[in-house]
């Protein structure tokens, strides 16, 4: 791919790596006429190199954050803070308060009816100080002052009349961060279960934490970054569901699995996975496929598999994923199944773009979708929880930058934003069981998948950020595709809609704005855990529930508080459920659909060949 200033689509005449079914497609299926997209949105800053480098340097030192943004919402606050004399009298006494309460207790200490959490008890969600041990005293008073602070710089952060919304997150937020960085957890001297399990093993969980940091430091440094110690193989452990490549080109390979019952549904269904990841979160080991519990079900499914990008990658356009990606996918379906509609199911940022695909082919009279599944997608970017902490203009223009000098957002960039949304879980807390107590644990696919990250193209990414982040452009009416306006309301298939109740990436009540944007029925599945493990939840597998509720698209809107009051929950994995709403969209049982688009020997076997860059 070119590193000039033109997309994919603007780079057309080009031959492509295999023919285009789109040539071929059946009569019904209008055949797509690729049109130049948006101007670069960066394109004015282009004559301030130095600056951009300048940028990009700052970048590495300070993981991708902005220090201007930072700045400015702690001025926001500080000033704010300044100018209430009454504000800081009461934070001042709540600073006294707490301090006379933990000398007391400490005064107390030796007392045996005495609840060593007698001044403040960790949330039900916090596990750093979870352990028996750290019942004993001194280290329940030095874990009760550690949580007496957090509470005190949470009130003294928060509540400051005047001060912005956004910035009062941000500065609480990046508080919070420095606090849980010095956790009283994280520290050998003043963790009892560090201490005592050094004392009974003479010190050996201390070798055995060099060698796990050693061992986490070696792949961070290679090419090779699956997790697992080759337990989980692309093509073998994990992504081993049998099936081909049956299209490819510049930014997308499109596999159709193997069918495993004699008779299929007539509807295909079109997997559209978000290139922040690879595809194989849907396909992990055969127990917790969601592919092939589909194919048992008796579908027969299509998954897109991204390419991985670099840096001749970098004005890859938002537009692009959609054309070279969802709508190749469905004209590429229509010659191998003519004459019948998908069932398409778009996951996080897949989820979006399937969104956006659908608005546009129901404004363009294209009627190929039978059903909309999305996961974990969102449609509306006012409320995305803590990720907007990373969106503001200064924010936006410095990732920009950062991406400028690559040609891409790196993964560790990617990576670290996540970790710092769920710092206690994914930064401390392993520090302490991994390093420090010297324990592993076991690992999984999930993890493997995880550690299998990918990059995103510059020009995207700045695109995906300002138009639907910081503009929210999709969810208001001025979201351009092919030059004129689309509207989620046009959309009239239904849809199956799933947020998971500890999404911290697409929090659960964003992504139930669908409900008041489009025109049909909405089934709304709100499932147990977080935004990949409530997901991938196999049947069978323990600790699953979920709520769920359909609203008719002529019934009237109901609140979020009051669906979760509403809707029925349901013991066990969602899966079934979800393949039920399926089967009732689908036609009778028929025979399997031929493998590909003629002679496809040339092309590789599932996974392929993108998910392995």
């Amino acid at each position: 791919m070119s590193a000039g200033k033109t997309s994919l689509l603007q780079r057309a005449e080009e031959p492509a790596l295999v023919a285009d079914p789109i040539a071929d497609a059946p009569a019904g299926t209008e055949a797509s006429t690729p049109e130049a997209v948006a101007v670069d949105p960066t394109s004015s800053a282009e004559s301030y190199p130095v600056d951009r480098a300048l940028h990009a340097t700052l970048a590495r030192l300070t993981g991708g954050i902005s220090p201007i943004a930072l700045s400015l919402a702690f001025l926001d606050w500080g000033s704010h803070l300044v100018a209430a004399p009454q504000r800081q009298m009461e934070i001042a006494q709540d600073a006294v308060r707490d301090a006379g309460r933990l000398l007391q207790a400490a005064a107390h200490a030796s007392r045996k009816d005495q609840d060593p959490w007698s001044l403040i008890k960790p949330q039900a969600q916090d596990r750093r100080f979870a352990s028996p041990e750290w019942d004993n005293r001194p280290f329940n008073l030095l874990a009760q002052a550690f949580l007496l602070s957090e509470q005190w710089w949470h009130k003294a952060t928060t509540g400051v009349r005047g001060v912005a919304p956004a910035n009062e997150v941000v500065v609480e937020f990046s508080v919070r961060q420095v606090l849980d960085m010095l956790a009283p957890s994280n520290f050998a001297a003043t963790n009892p279960e560090v201490l005592q399990r050094a004392f009974r093993s003479g010190g050996q969980n201390f070798v055995q934490g060099w060698q796990n940091w050693w061992s986490d430091l070696v792949p961070m440094r290679s090419a090779n970054k699956l997790a697992g110690d080759g337990k989980f193989v692309v093509g073998k452990t994990v992504a081993a569901t049998a099936g081909k490549v049956v299209y490819r080109n510049e930014l997308m390979e499109l596999i159709q699995y193997c069918p495993t019952t004699g008779k299929v549904r007539p509807e295909p269904v079109l997997i559209v996975p978000a290139w922040i990841m690879k595809y194989y979160i849907l396909d992990l080991s055969p127990q917790k496929s969601l592919v092939k519990y589909l194919t048992g079900e008796g579908f027969t499914v299509f998954a897109i598999s991204w390419r991985n990008p670099c840096a001749d990658d970098r004005n890859v356009a938002f537009d692009d994923y959609r054309m070279l990606g969802v709508k190749a996918a469905l004209d590429a379906i229509a010659c191998i199944q003519p004459r019948r509609k998908v069932h398409a199911l778009g996951y996080c940022l897949g989820g979006t773009l399937l969104s956006i695909t659908a608005a546009a082919m129901a404004r363009d009279g294209d009627n190929r979708l039978k059903s909309i599944t999305l996961l974990a997608a969102q449609t509306d970017f006012t409320e995305a929880g803590e990720l907007t902490l990373f969106i503001n203009e200064s924010q936006v223009a410095f990732l920009e930058d950062m991406m400028w000098e690559r040609g891409y957002l790196d993964t560790t960039q990617m990576a670290g934003a996540f970790q710092l949304l769920r710092s206690n879980d994914l930064i401390w807390s392993r520090l302490s069981h991994d390093y420090l107590l010297g324990e592993r644990s076991p690992p999984s696919d999930l993890m493997a998948w995880n550690a299998d990250a990918t990059r995103l193209p510059y020009r995207m990414h700045s695109e995906y950020l300002r138009q639907l982040f910081l503009d929210n452009d999709l969810a208001e009416g001025r979201y351009h595709v092919d030059g004129r306006n689309i509207a989620l309301s046009d959309i009239h298939a239904p849809m199956f809609v799933v947020g998971t109740l500890r999404d911290h990436v697409a929090p659960w009540r964003s992504v139930y704005k669908i409900h008041y944007q489009i025109d049909a029925d909405v089934t709304f599945l709100l499932a147990s855990g977080g935004h990949n493990a409530g997901i991938v939840a196999p049947p069978g597998e323990p600790g699953h529930s979920y709520q769920v509720m359909t609203k008719a698209a002529d019934a009237p809107y109901v609140g979020r508080n009051e669906w979760l009051d509403l809707a029925p929950r349901v013991e066990g994995s969602w899966w079934p459920e979800w393949t039920r709403w399926l089967l009732a969209r689908s036609g009778d049982l028929c025979e399997p659909p031929r493998m590909g688009l003629g002679n496809v020997d040339h092309l590789p076997d599932a996974p392929g060949d993108y998910v392995l860059t």
